[in-house]
């Protein structure tokens, strides 16, 4: 019997593989097709999702294809600037800029061919699943193995895991299986999503109000026209992204044909050399399952939540997911943890992933308003509001666990732990290491990392005093678990792994 059983090998499910794989777990990953999907859909992931190539192992290999960029922005009906979040001249506290995009074909080859060396980690590709079948100890799947040069039959198959991660696209097979329905967030606006390849810069309409050192070509530029609300997006090398938001009248298929894709991107490139690589209709939407856990079986990813992408967090909700699922299920297979600590995942994940899926539904009504006068005073609000804000970046939008695997009360517990570059070039955690961390502003019998110690410039001392703290314990996935005295944090972490009669015997 193997440790997990992963169902579906896109990004999310290649992330899980890659990270279970890297703690030792043994993994099997089932997917229907014979190879990654060819064309670009997701294209943006944020510092966060960086961090986490670190702890997989993954980063050397992904980072090349990527382009770090500045944040995004709103321009409103007058085309004037009414929301800007973005990221020139700003520290960098997590050790990543905020906004990086990507090619998603070449990003799912890296992440496939990362975790291909480790032994522990099989995939099996035309593997399409059938039904499961839960017990006490594992959960038993059943799957087709179709027709291939080795298999010229299509068989049945099953094998048995402890647990599984259905990380199998927003039509999930298995969700369907579980009968878990999806939780409507009532928002659904139709779009047209073109992907191009261009040989040199996008021309854009003339912008007022574009912050000093921002760059248009580095932007994500939301255009809240009434008149054809519509978003740039830049990405790795040569490849763009249009995105228009179709109106009352027009017809799905119609807005497909090639001349109608030709006139609404050529706006945008006048005699600037491009080709159209993939034009589909897509529904934005917010949904969220009503159970991301049934017994040993987890959701993830889109199979267990669907965002609009005016933030680009999609694909990142999805990582965080199965970061959130690795560490604890090591916990258990490697340290003998309590499975009860798996009950802790949707807590955690489902508020934090309503949070941000809210402001995106928040921001696409705004986005979507057809109606120009509408539309003006929204402007007018948008306006009135950034004017008492110190400024906004897309990292905001991300709130802390509120309950789950952490100490609740103490100061900082939930966010996001920073990671600040060090004197040599490297960052915390390539020194550090992954795992849990013990951060101390001096040195003691409980151990851990002496703030005081470390090569950068003062980070850590300063933000343990900025929060009254002797002493940070860290989470696998960079969560901060939990601030206060170091023997404390470290015994009610182990009280809650359930490892205290172990660890005292």
């Amino acid at each position: 019997m193997i440790d997990v059983a992963i169902i579906g090998c896109g990004p999310v499910g290649a992330m899980a593989a890659n990270l279970l794989g890297r703690l030792g777990l043994s993994v099997v990953v089932l997917e229907k097709e014979a190879d990654h999907y060819p064309l670009p859909r997701a294209v943006h992931l944020d510092h966060e999702m960086m961090r986490l190539f670190q702890s997989a192992g993954v980063i050397d290999r992904v980072l090349p294809d990527m382009i770090a960029t500045d944040g995004h922005l709103h321009v409103g009906a007058d085309h004037g600037v009414i929301r800007y979040m973005g990221t020139v001249g700003k520290p960098k506290p997590f050790g990543w800029g905020n906004d990086y995009f990507f090619y998603q074909p070449e990003f799912e080859a890296h992440l496939r061919a990362s975790f291909s060396a480790n032994g522990a980690i099989k995939l099996l590709t035309g593997a399409e699943f059938v039904d499961l079948e839960q017990h006490d100890s594992h959960v038993s799947v059943r799957y087709f193995l179709n027709e291939t040069k080795l298999h010229p039959e299509r068989t049945e198959q099953h094998l048995n895991a402890r647990w599984v991660i259905a990380a199998d696209g927003s039509r999930s097979p298995v969700r369907k299986v579980l009968g878990v329905e999806l939780d409507d967030l009532d928002f659904e606006e139709p779009w047209l999503v073109v992907d191009a390849e261009v040989e040199g810069p996008v021309t854009f309409p003339p912008i007022t109000g574009v912050p000093e050192g921002a760059d248009l070509q580095r932007l994500s530029v939301m255009m809240c026209d009434p008149a054809r609300p519509a978003t740039v997006v830049p990405g790795r090398r040569n490849h763009r992204r249009w995105e228009f938001m179709l109106l009352p009248h027009e017809d799905d298929a119609e807005m497909m044909r090639e001349e109608n894709v030709a006139a609404l991107v050529g706006a945008w490139m006048r005699q600037v050399p491009h080709k159209i690589v993939r034009a589909a209709t897509y529904r934005f939407h917010g949904l969220v399952a009503e159970q991301w856990q049934v017994g040993r079986v987890f959701l993830a990813g889109d199979a267990a939540h669907q965002t609009p992408p005016f933030f680009g967090q999609g694909m990142c909700h999805g990582l965080r997911d199965v970061a959130n699922l690795a560490w604890k299920m090591a916990a258990i297979v490697n340290t003998g943890a309590n499975e009860a600590i798996l009950y802790t995942y949707q807590p955690e994940r489902d508020p934090h992933v309503r949070g941000v899926i809210g402001a995106a539904v928040a921001a696409g009504r705004y986005i979507c308003e057809l109606d120009p006068a509408k539309a003006a005073a929204r402007d007018a609000a948008i306006r009135a509001q950034a004017a008492h804000k110190a400024g906004e970046t897309a990292a905001d939008l991300i709130p802390a666990i509120a309950t789950g695997f952490i100490l609740p009360g103490t100061p900082a517990a939930g966010t996001r732990f920073i990671q600040p570059a060090l004197d040599d070039g490297r960052k915390l955690d390539d020194l550090t290491g992954q795992g849990w961390r013990l951060f101390v502003r001096s040195a003691g019998a409980d151990g851990g990392i002496v703030a005081d110690d470390l090569p950068d410039g003062g980070a850590l001392t300063a933000w343990l005093e900025a929060h009254g703290a002797q002493a940070v314990l860290v989470r696998p996935d960079h969560y901060v678990f939990g601030t206060g005295r170091a023997a404390d944090l470290l015994a009610a972490r182990d009280r809650m792994l359930g490892l205290r009669q172990e660890l005292a015997a």
